[in-house]
């Protein structure tokens, strides 16, 4: 990461988005030296640190910072909460202001392109902030589509922008999250517009192997698609990263797989 600090801020207030998600807006004396080092990428992640369960160090846990204003000196996460599982989730349910949290960054590369003539974002609730964040920057007018799996039409949130964006919200209705199905069998129904598109596909881990192909052949071209795994079904983070560990590593293996 550039730039990289190690600060710890001050929770100001936080905020029910929708049944399962929450967030926490940030502030405090360390708000300097973030902005100082926040990137311009509309993905921009922090890794926040957690003090393990069983005394073995901290932990991390990777958030996108769904936005940041300089003038009132905030910044906020958006945290997807899962009952008491996990570090991130339970912290955020219970977060009270004044309270601390400790987080390393940033990192993160993805902007829409305004030259682009169609901005496609795909992704779960993983993926919301930085969809969140990505249309909130769009030229007013620019043409943009979501595809957007969440639970149901009560998880469902807004997104402000100025941009001519189109929302399909897909809905699991009790199907569990991770399939990455319904996402992969919309984006292949929809009526793929003319013209250079750019996309932003991000979520569970099977997306790469399906909706990415399918953008890739002959859709859209390679360095105009951002693609990123930000979890993996049955997987904690640590599994997570591990696994894609692996990916990485089968990839740039001599005589492995391109």
């Amino acid at each position: 990461m550039a730039n990289r600090i190690d600060v710890e801020m001050t929770v100001l207030r936080t905020e029910e988005l929708a049944p399962r998600m929450r967030r926490v807006v940030l502030g405090g004396p360390a708000f300097d030296e973030y902005l100082d080092a926040h990137l311009p990428a509309t993905d921009t992640y922090v890794k926040l640190v957690f003090a393990s369960n069983d005394g073995q160090g901290d932990v991390q846990r990777t958030y996108t910072v769904r936005w940041v204003d300089a003038e009132a000196r905030e910044l906020a996460i958006d945290f997807v909460t899962h009952g008491t599982e996990g570090f991130a989730g339970p912290w955020a349910t219970s977060a009270k202001p004044g309270e601390s949290l400790r987080f390393r960054g940033p990192g993160g590369a993805y902007r829409p392109d305004p030259t682009a003539d169609h901005h496609l974002f795909i992704g779960d609730e993983s993926a919301l902030p930085a969809i969140g964040a990505s249309v909130a920057v769009l030229e007013p007018g620019a043409a943009a589509t979501a595809f957007i799996e969440v639970d149901g039409p009560e998880h469902e949130i807004d997104l402000p922008t100025a941009g001519d964006l189109t929302i399909h919200w897909l809905h699991r209705d009790g199907d569990a999250p991770g399939s990455t199905r319904l996402l992969d069998e919309a984006v292949r129904a929809w009526e793929f517009p003319q013209g250079r598109v750019q996309a932003f596909v991000h979520g569970e881990s099977a997306l790469l192997k399906s909706v990415r192909p399918y953008l890739l052949d002959g859709r859209v071209d390679r360095k105009d698609i951002s693609v990123s795994a930000y979890w993996r079904c049955g997987e904690t983070e640590e599994g997570f990263r591990a696994w894609k560990k692996q990916q990485q590593d089968a990839v740039i293996r001599p005589g492995g797989p391109r």
